[in-house]
């Protein structure tokens, strides 16, 4: 049976038995794995103490064919991030990064660079960036990832109001189109933003993610908050069914 070493970030978590886990992980280079941690709250076991939720390390497991749980045999503890335990708004971003990637993403399926996306947003929070920044460029970089990057190119005299239309991910300013009404300095500002995203991710991994949270700190509270709207909403749309966590974020949705 094929042994499996990865880095992981755990995005869902169960009690098995008195000492057990079962554990949504997302893997870099795998995607996402269940598996079976026996004995992981074992102190001084082979689990750091329990595999925590949102918490990062390195997995070493047992991949069985046709099983839908792998057996973890190691898990080394690499990261945490205490903000997401003091502060209701980090907390609510992560269990909404978390919530997404179990909705949209499919078990062995890897996208490394949602991996690597939300390590950014989660070490953003951690570093005191806002946490409504951190979500705005997760949920951004998850639609690209995933090939359902919006189409924001509107003309120079587009009308200050512009309308989305979910089923093809762009905008239309043609009257009685059904879509959702949005400003067009949303779009404006979606459209800075895919910008400062597309530099980052052309830079490499060497290229810090903090220089384009940097150019968002400036960016109007209200501008940040609707494009984290439209966004969320497009999100719904394509998962098909709303989620608690988007709920807990996104009240007015």
């Amino acid at each position: 049976m094929p042994h499996l070493t990865d880095r992981a970030i755990c995005i869902r978590h169960w009690d098995f038995s008195e000492t057990s886990q079962t554990v949504s992980l997302l893997c870099r280079s795998s995607g996402i794995m269940r598996g079976l941690a026996k004995g992981a709250k074992r102190a001084g076991g082979r689990f750091s103490g329990g595999i925590d939720l949102l918490t990062c390390g390195e997995v070493v497991a047992i991949v069985k064919p046709g099983r839908e749980l792998s057996t973890l045999t190691d898990w080394s503890l690499q990261r945490t991030w205490r903000s997401l335990r003091i502060d209701l708004a980090a907390n609510q971003v992560a269990y909404y990064m978390a919530d997404l990637v179990q909705r949209l993403l499919a078990a062995g399926d890897p996208h490394p660079s949602v991996f690597d996306a939300i390590i950014e947003g989660l070490d953003a929070i951690e570093s005191g960036r806002s946490p409504h920044l951190a979500a705005l460029t997760f949920q951004w970089m998850l639609l690209e990832d995933l090939g359902y990057r919006p189409r924001l190119d509107l003309d120079d005299g587009a009308p200050v109001t512009v309308s989305f239309i979910a089923d093809t991910g762009s905008f239309s300013v043609a009257p009685g189109n059904g879509g959702w009404k949005v400003r067009r300095s949303t779009v404006e500002f979606l459209v800075r933003t895919a910008e400062l995203v597309d530099a980052h991710r052309q830079g490499g991994r060497g290229r810090e993610a903090s220089a384009m949270f940097a150019h968002l700190d400036a960016a109007p509270k209200d501008s940040v908050a609707r494009g984290n709207r439209l966004l969320a909403a497009y999100l719904r749309h394509i998962v098909g069914a709303p989620l608690g966590t988007m709920r807990a974020l996104f009240p007015e949705l």
